[in-house]
């Protein structure tokens, strides 16, 4: 028998991490928020990220790459970064 994995959930919305992309929200919505770490540095034998590039992305497959992205920002530290992406996620869904 399969077993189901459990998701990390922010906030309400699922976080999917695939190395130094994560992706905040669900692509059954219309908007999804994508954050990649552009820098870390290690502190204590552990990496921290120090900038973070934030993207608002529409989730329609019929819209190319470039059309997609609807906001974009670079922030120092990943929670800065996340913070804000959660904010534009709730304010893009509440949009619709």
């Amino acid at each position: 028998m399969a077993e189901e994995k459990d998701v990390l959930m922010y906030k309400g919305f699922p976080l999917m991490r695939k190395d130094n992309l994560i992706y905040y929200g669900s692509m059954a919505d219309s908007h999804i928020i994508m954050l990649q770490i552009l820098e870390t540095k290690t502190v204590k034998d552990v990496p921290i990220a120090t900038k973070v590039s934030v993207e608002l992305q529409l989730t329609d497959p019929n819209v190319r790459a470039r059309e997609r992205i609807v906001k974009k920002s670079e922030k120092d530290g990943f929670y800065t970064a996340l913070d804000v992406g959660c904010v534009w996620l709730k304010r893009a869904l509440a949009a619709k």
